[in-house]
């Protein structure tokens, strides 16, 4: 018989690159509770986001399309309101739905002042950064703070990304975890299977965000330095981000920087893994753990310094666009899997609603390039693309703050062993072999040899850009 409809809990991060925790093989990391999430559940190893940028990549996991079909392709463009968010569809089924933290699938700062009319959520209590448009009237945690401690949050109001070592007691992350706990005690409704989001910020630069005491946790001389420049041609456009990136330019950085930089991050994600920690205990308290379909991920990743670039761009190194996915449901499938087939984070939309009962045709017919991957949790398939794609369309910012000009676009296939990466103003790209350098050192794009394979790759870009087209066949 097959299990009832599962509770469905969404544990998502900002910012986290794959190889962030210790089940993907960082063994300097302070991740115990989501390495046995791990364990007890499914890793899924090549999981690659829709987009660098954080809006286009959070529409397409919320939406089930990619960012040609849903119409976000940078950092400011707001959500149609003709499109569905996947939550609506669970509330449409029965479910009660809830939000607590960072959704940003339009431009932040109208996401904070209306909501999108289907979003979905029955219990919406947004914060797409702790110290971003604390007057808004979406901004849930700033209200939260403004009553818990009225002095520090005039002081966050104040100075913004200024403020470092927010206080775990008063950290967005440990509200966002409050809210979910209260809800899963207290406020669900027992006769419906509930859907919740828990959404942090972190482990997002500025990087000194996390609680003072964290960085004990981490080991920085056990931090590896970060990647070099590989060898080949490299596109202008990435010389353009490594300079003009909005973040800072690498070359003012010094090594002690980096280091400090890389710290950080990994102090946040020690800490995000605490809070995430005392949620999935509260699963087992309350006994809803073995109906709970648990799913733990990041919208895209941060270079970190890794090929001298900073934070995230138009570029499409794994650190950058590949991102960690586990999933968890003990009535559902077995645990202790590792996947090595390839999925996109607007996989998970038909796989909520999969896991839900929505029909596969239905769903098939919404967003037809996501895929149900509970079929790899439980062993039944290898991968659900044989391809993924990665779109640029000019979606982040430079120096500044503004777009770039001139504008930057590209495209990225992961098929099988090899990536392609094309910059369509230039017609410059990157070839590379994972299997032979999985830390993409050393570009193809000019070798002899490689002709072919840059061409067949090539024309499934083409090929695939020009399916999603709105022009007629």
């Amino acid at each position: 018989m097959p299990p009832k409809r599962p509770n469905i809990l969404l544990l998502m991060t900002d910012q986290q690159r794959y190889d962030s925790l210790g089940c993907y093989g960082a063994d300097f990391a302070h991740t115990p509770h989501l390495d046995r999430l791990a364990a007890e559940g499914v890793v899924f190893e090549n999981c690659y986001a829709t987009n660098p940028i954080c809006t286009p990549s959070r529409a397409s996991l919320m939406t089930g399309k990619h960012i040609v079909d849903h119409g976000v392709c940078q950092l400011n463009d707001h959500l149609s309101h003709e499109q569905m968010l996947f939550p609506a569809r669970l509330r449409e089924q029965g479910y009660h739905t809830a939000l607590f933290g960072k959704l940003h699938v339009s431009a932040a700062a109208t996401e904070n002042q209306t909501r999108h009319p289907h979003d979905g959520f029955d219990s919406f209590e947004l914060c797409n950064e702790g110290c971003m448009h604390m007057e808004a009237p979406h901004q849930a945690y700033a209200r939260w703070l403004e009553k818990k401690d009225p002095a520090f949050y005039k002081r966050l109001k104040a100075d913004g990304r200024g403020v470092t070592h927010v206080p775990q007691h008063l950290h967005m992350t440990h509200w966002a975890a409050e809210r979910t706990l209260g809800f899963l005690e207290h406020e669900r409704d027992p006769e419906r299977p509930f859907f919740c989001m828990m959404s942090v910020f972190e482990p997002h630069n500025p990087y000194e965000h996390y609680p003072q005491e964290m960085g004990a946790l981490v080991n920085r001389e056990a931090i590896p330095p970060p990647t070099p420049r590989g060898q080949g041609p490299e596109p202008a456009d990435i010389a353009r981000e490594r300079h003009e990136n909005y973040f800072a330019d690498f070359d003012t950085l010094s090594p002690e920087d980096m280091a400090t930089m890389r710290h950080g991050y990994h102090a946040s994600v020690a800490y995000g893994d605490r809070e995430f920690g005392r949620v999935l205990d509260k699963l087992d308290d309350l006994g809803l753990t073995e109906n709970t379909l648990v799913i733990f991920t990041s919208d895209h990743g941060d270079m970190l310094g890794d090929h001298e670039l900073l934070v995230k761009g138009a570029f499409f190194y794994d650190p950058n666009v590949r991102v960690p996915l586990m999933m968890r449901w003990p009535q559902g499938f077995d645990g202790g899997r590792r996947v090595g087939g390839l999925v996109q984070l607007h996989d998970l939309a038909a796989t909520v609603l999969a896991a839900a009962g929505v029909p596969e045709a239905e769903n098939a017919s919404r967003m037809p390039d996501a895929r149900d991957v509970l079929p790899l949790a439980k062993g039944e398939a290898r991968q659900a693309h044989d391809a993924v794609y990665c779109c640029y369309r000019n979606s982040g910012m430079s120096t500044g703050h503004r777009y770039w000009e001139p504008p930057i676009n590209a495209t990225m296939i992961r098929r099988g062993r090899y990536k392609l990466n094309v910059w369509h103003g230039t017609g410059e790209g990157e070839l590379y072999d994972l299997e032979e350098d999985p830390m993409e050192q050393d570009n193809l794009w000019e070798v002899a040899g490689m002709k072919q394979v840059r061409m067949q790759l090539s024309t499934a870009i083409a090929d695939w850009t020009v399916q999603r087209s709105n022009c007629p066949s």
